[in-house]
């Protein structure tokens, strides 16, 4: 008699769907990735589909959003004004080979 062993694999992966997209759309998709190693998906999950934001008072409400949920998103007006003076300085000092 032999002794067989029954394994089982069990996939943890999520179901998948395949879609299609026009060039356009996958290159902008593309250019959305944070690094080569993040997935469409993460980057979809993180997409904003609100088209409120193509004016001026939809931007403003989206930085009220943005400053409300993650306060340290935006950069303060004493990192601005350190950012532009290092600029300054920058911008007179004479480029050597």
């Amino acid at each position: 008699m032999s002794d067989r062993s029954t394994v089982f694999v069990y996939d943890s992966c999520m179901a998948t769907k395949t879609i299609s997209l026009e060039m356009d759309a996958y290159e902008k998709l593309r250019r959305a990735k944070r690094s080569s190693r993040e997935s469409f998906s993460e980057v979809v999950r993180r997409g904003r589909w609100s088209e409120e934001v193509g004016t001026a008072a939809g931007l403003l409400a989206a930085l009220q959003a943005l400053t409300k949920n993650h306060p340290d998103a935006l950069l303060g007006e004493e990192a601005l004004e350190r950012l532009e003076r290092r600029a300054a300085t920058r911008a007179r000092r004479p480029r050597t080979a």
